[in-house]
């Protein structure tokens, strides 16, 4: 039995630069795996199965950890089955890249289990056909998003915390579809603000401001309540942005500090908040769980 971790992400920075010919929008971003992590078990199977716990977390078909596993099967050209079990801890359709993540580790999982001779970058072409999200987490750790926030380049993952809160909203079926659709060219920037936290980084810089998304300029507009939760972000003295294409929020906290401000913003807030530590990359064999 295989057991491996799959890990959450942040989006330090998230800039829309325009909409491509193909309808797909032109971002610059900087992601971040974090400590906080769904877990997913493999074992040998004749059959390719799925088990998700709690109960009805995710409709098993949708899940994008079967379209990983079938995905693999046909691009390996084997009949070999799994029998995959995932315990959801990351809160779905949050944007903290849950879904993506239990795809990519599915990946690296049953690379192992049906010992398949694939390096990194062939995981990442495949995993390219599942979101743009998912080639990310082959790898994680921190890494400049370009293109769709396929085009991966890694970059030094520095030490940090952050507090995430999860507020009780409402998600739409395609909320990312939606978010991107709420934005007008005004929203559009020209990625200076990726450049600058890129270069800091690179330097070895505490990352302690520069957090930008793009979709905070038109959250209220699908998420009426973030208003209020902004406010809770404040009132203990943080500075939130969305995860993602939302509705989850985070921001940045001075190290020791995230596990008593995410108490304080839960009883602020009334909803869920925890602290989360920078998870730097891992290698193929993925991330194993202790």
């Amino acid at each position: 039995m295989l057991r491996l971790l799959a890990p959450a992400k942040v989006n330090l920075t998230f800039e829309v630069l325009g909409r491509r010919d193909d309808g797909y929008h032109e971002v610059r971003t900087i992601l971040q795996a974090l400590s906080l992590a769904d877990a997913l078990t493999f074992e040998a199977s004749d059959d390719l199965t799925l088990t998700v716990e709690p109960e009805g977390a995710a409709p098993i078909e949708e899940n994008l950890v079967l379209a990983a596993a079938r995905l693999l099967q046909r691009e390996a050209s084997i009949s070999a089955g799994a029998a995959i079990h995932l315990a959801k801890r990351i809160p779905m359709a949050g944007g903290l890249g849950g879904g993506s993540s239990d795809a990519a580790t599915a990946l690296l999982g049953l690379r192992r289990l049906w010992g398949l001779d694939m390096d990194a970058d062939a995981l990442r072409e495949l995993a390219a056909q599942l979101g743009s999200d998912v080639p990310f987490f082959v790898s994680g750790g921190t890494a400049l998003g370009e293109g769709r926030g396929e085009r991966l380049t890694s970059l030094p993952t520095p030490r940090g915390e952050a507090v995430v809160a999860v507020p009780d909203a409402s998600r739409p079926r395609d909320k990312t579809g939606q978010m991107y659709g709420l934005l007008k060219p005004e929203h559009y920037t020209d990625g200076s603000a990726t450049a600058e936290a890129e270069q800091r980084l690179r330097s070895g810089e505490p990352f302690s401001e520069g957090v930008v998304n793009a979709f905070d300029a038109v959250v209220v507009q699908a998420y009426p309540s973030y208003a209020a939760m902004r406010a809770a972000f404040e009132s203990v003295g943080l500075r939130p942005v969305l995860c993602g294409a939302g509705p989850s929020m985070f921001a940045l906290a001075d190290e020791g500090e995230g596990f008593a401000l995410a108490g304080r913003l839960a009883t602020q807030a009334g909803c869920s908040a925890l602290a989360v530590t920078f998870k730097g990359p891992w290698e193929l064999e993925g991330v194993a769980a202790e």
